[in-house]
């Protein structure tokens, strides 16, 4: 997943070098979004991951975007070619993260909250590390982006060689297109999603702006630039160390008092981030590391819902409809952020961000309350 940030990391030299708009800065980004968009899309609406092996669909599609990456890195010159490139990234991740979702699944029924959790922790760690790369590595982005590419064919060849589907797999199922649709039939996986979309709003969002804050709140302070990719990375790696944290505790306490609690703490860090904007560095720092533990603490145990509600014949498919949802909803709160910006400045912008946790909590809440959720953490609901 380290591919899916890489564009976005080196946009302020893609900026100086292609001599970007505003416009196609966010497009590079939002791109991927839709191209994640439109591949759980097509791999729901065929079963992808229910009716082919997991690990193969992994290790392909890692590997196609990693050759597309790498592409962009090599022949990009401009936006036109770029965002194309971007979009099929996007595309192809859509193969890696439920696939790796639905491994995991098959390898535990107890502790699959933490399982989970350190499965998102690792992909966010992943997408936290081209700021890292950017931030430490060479001075030409081309070389930054293709590194990165490499990492994508490493953990695609380790998938391939090292994991498989665990003890508790199933047959490969017949492919049915109408498992879509009876995804929301279901009152517990509809409330799971509901609760998943609230916290998604949120999520990609602040992964994609808070970079883009940090590095503008660091220049008032005449910081090295460095510095600011470097703190970008920390902020969204904290996310890595909250998921695996959360996952430990949700399958103690129960996932709907933990992604309740989850929300609402990263919820009110929208509220207070923007304050903080050009105040001093370490304090702002602190508060954006909280955010950055918390915003997706709670992001496994949406899916570990799914998994402990839905039909475990067509758990894949019912797990990349719900990061379809989710990622179409991005591109929203993706969109809307640069705007609010440009009206009210860093201070309010990620104020807009709030309501997305506080309708998750209310979703994760009454999911609480339903009969059926003593099937979730074993009736720890």
């Amino acid at each position: 997943m380290s591919l899916w940030f890489s564009g976005s990391a080196v946009v302020p030299a893609l900026t100086k070098e292609w001599s970007l708009s505003a416009g196609a800065a966010n497009w590079l980004t939002l791109s991927v979004q839709l191209g994640f968009v439109a591949g759980t899309l097509l791999s729901a609406l065929l079963n992808l991951p229910d009716i082919i092996s997991s690990r193969h669909l992994f290790t392909l599609t890692a590997i196609a975007g990693a050759i597309v990456n790498a592409i962009f890195a090599l022949f990009a010159h401009d936006a036109a070619l770029g965002i194309p490139l971007r979009f099929l990234t996007g595309m192809f991740l859509a193969g890696v993260y439920p696939p790796a979702m639905k491994i995991l699944a098959t390898w535990f029924r107890h502790g699959r909250g933490m399982a989970l959790g350190v499965l998102v922790g690792a992909l966010t760690l992943g997408k936290a590390t081209p700021y890292l790369v950017n931030g430490i590595g060479s001075a030409n982005w081309r070389h930054d982006v293709l590194f990165v590419s490499l990492l994508a064919v490493a953990g695609g060849l380790i998938v391939l060689v090292f994991v498989g589907d665990g003890p508790y797999a199933l047959p490969a199922a017949r492919f049915d297109w109408k498992q879509v649709g009876r995804v929301f039939r279901s009152r517990g996986v509809r409330l799971a999603n509901m609760g998943y979309l609230g916290h998604m709003w949120e999520l990609y969002a602040m992964w994609t702006w808070i970079p883009f804050m940090i590095r503008a709140s660091l220049s008032l302070r005449k910081s090295d630039p460095a510095l600011a990719e470097v703190a970008s990375f920390l902020v969204i790696g904290c996310g890595a160390a909250g998921c695996v944290i959360a996952g430990m505790i949700a399958d103690r306490v129960g996932r709907t008092i933990v992604t309740s609690w989850a929300m609402a703490i990263s919820g009110s860090c929208c509220l207070v981030i923007g304050l903080l904007f050009g105040a001093n560095p370490i304090l702002l720092l602190i508060v954006a590391a909280i955010w950055g533990a918390s915003v997706v603490a709670d992001s496994a145990q949406f899916s570990a819902c799914v998994t402990e509600l839905g039909d475990p014949q067509y758990l894949g498919t019912a797990l990349t409809i719900q990061t379809c949802l989710g990622f179409l909803l991005t591109i929203v709160s993706i969109k809307l952020i640069p705007r609010f910006v440009d009206v009210v400045g860093w201070r309010y912008a990620f104020v807009i961000l709030a309501p997305g946790p506080l309708f998750g909590v209310i979703a994760m809440l009454r999911l609480r309350a339903l009969p059926e959720a003593v099937k979730i953490a074993h009736g720890r609901r």
